[in-house]
């Protein structure tokens, strides 16, 4: 029988024996956290397999232009859409994703950016078995959405939701996906920062930063602990050549959380909660002239009457500090933490008045759908023709993700080649004023754009308020 020798070995002058036993490292299950470190073979094992591979297919229908001059873009700023085309042909375009199972009956979670618009969503299993998806609810302002796959009886391996609000910068993270369509892979990082609010990715900003690689083809996937629970979704990357630099976006699993519940979704669509006050940055001079020792906080300039702001007792100039104890140095983070919380939930508010700190609780509700909307079509001899506008609600202030007051008149799409196209009116046109009458509702608007042969309007577009005359001067 073949037996392992102990090695001998000199050291300083002296004859070693080391026993053959210590000369194979033992592989064992980790059983503390300095042995994880280690290695990140454990954790892989657990949560590889909850993460799948996602593709889909897009078909497309193009006109075909009859010369390839006509797609010259010198020669489209002459004839823009009335270039001349050929027959219509259909092309399938092919994208592809990564998600993660968080539910053992096949519940996926992915970016909404990597199914959007899919006529065929395929889903591919850590073992290559592929199953169809079908969408169940998304949501493109957080940019997630989930998806069903029915796997019959079969129990499937799932990972575990982190509270995100105990990551911590420093932390060890794996970041798991399938990058550039090359197959499942695994990187490894720290957590770079947490509550990056100024990426512009999605309506609600508030992501965990990270230096694992994440390239295209990563969306969607998972980002891990240490203990092998789910702390993000990998969804986007600062690059200046299109692939990781070290800078990568996840939003966090409070968020996702709220995306699988069941009461925060009607017809396929994610309703948050509602606040109905709407501020700005607390900045350094802002700060001075309120006596504050820092610039944080949300300085707010407008609370809805019907809101929970107002039933709090919340009120303009006051500044909000916290939310439910947890620091809110930007509107973004408290828009992040109120839309994490259920609706019918009860928040306590930490903020600023006069120097004095103040606490008040408020019950959130779902943003109402009042006044109506009330879409209506613009027609006749007048500028805003062929615009479509709508009176404005909390909820569909909410639903566009709009940052202003939720009242008054939204231009909510403009037809291509119309009067009000050809002026220059955009949707998301707030109407103010024409010829001197304030607009309150739609049938404000119809009736003062229907009167005269001249129309001077005022409209707000973002941050900005315009007035110009249209017609006879």
């Amino acid at each position: 029988m073949l037996k392992k020798l102990n090695l001998l070995v000199v050291i300083g002058g002296m004859l070693l024996a080391i026993p053959a036993a210590a000369q194979t490292p033992q592989r064992i299950v980790p059983q503390s956290r300095e042995q994880v470190s280690l290695s990140f073979a454990p954790v892989v094992r657990q949560a590889a397999p909850a993460v799948v591979n996602i593709y889909t297919k897009k078909r497309v229908r193009e006109q075909a232009a009859l010369s390839p001059l006509l797609n010259d873009p010198f020669f489209r700023q002459f004839f823009g859409d009335r270039l001349p085309v050929g027959p219509s042909r259909e092309r399938v375009q092919n994208s592809l994703g990564s998600g993660v199972i968080l539910r053992a009956d096949g519940l996926v979670v992915t970016n909404f950016h990597v199914i959007k618009d899919a006529d065929e969503i395929s889903v591919v299993l850590a073992d290559r078995r592929e199953f169809d998806a079908k969408v169940l609810r998304s949501d493109e302002r957080v940019d997630l959405a989930v998806l069903k796959i029915d796997a019959g009886k079969e129990v499937l391996p799932t990972l575990q939701l982190l509270d995100s609000d105990q990551v911590q910068v420093g932390d060890l993270v794996l970041a798991i996906g399938n990058p550039f369509g090359v197959g499942q892979t695994v990187t490894q990082g720290i957590v770079s920062a947490l509550a990056r609010t100024n990426t512009g990715i999605t309506d609600y900003n508030f992501f965990i930063q990270t230096d694992a690689a994440i390239n295209p083809g990563n969306s969607g996937g998972a980002l891990v602990t240490m203990d092998g629970r789910l702390a993000g979704i990998n969804t986007a990357i600062y690059s200046r050549s299109g692939g990781s630099i070290g800078i990568g976006f996840a939003i966090p699993a409070n968020m996702v959380r709220t995306v699988l519940s069941d009461d925060a979704a009607r017809n396929g669509k994610i309703v948050r909660a509602w606040f109905g006050g709407s501020g700005q940055p607390v900045t350094q001079d802002v700060a001075a002239s309120l006596g504050l020792t820092r610039p944080s906080g949300v300085l707010i300039a407008d609370v809805h009457p019907d809101s929970p702001a107002a039933q709090a007792g919340i009120r303009a100039g006051d500044v909000i500090t916290a939310f439910n104890g947890k620091e809110v140095p930007d509107p973004e983070a408290l828009r992040f933490r109120i839309a994490t919380q259920p609706i019918g939930e009860t928040a306590t508010f930490t903020l600023l008045r006069r120097g004095q700190t103040l606490t008040t609780t408020a019950k959130l509700i779902a943003p109402p759908e009042t006044p109506k909307r009330d879409i209506t079509p613009l027609k006749g001899q007048q500028p805003l023709a062929g615009a479509t506008i709508a009176n404005l609600s909390p909820a569909l202030v909410e639903e566009l993700g709009l940052s202003g007051p939720s009242r008054g008149v939204i231009v909510v799409d403009v037809a291509q080649g119309s009067p009000a196209r050809r002026v220059g009116f955009q949707p998301g046109d707030v109407l103010q004023q024409v010829n001197g009458t304030p607009i309150t509702s739609v049938g404000d608007a119809v009736a003062a754009l229907g009167r005269g042969q001249s129309w001077r309007i005022t409209i707000k577009r973002g941050d900005e308020v315009l007035t110009d005359t249209f017609g006879k001067k």
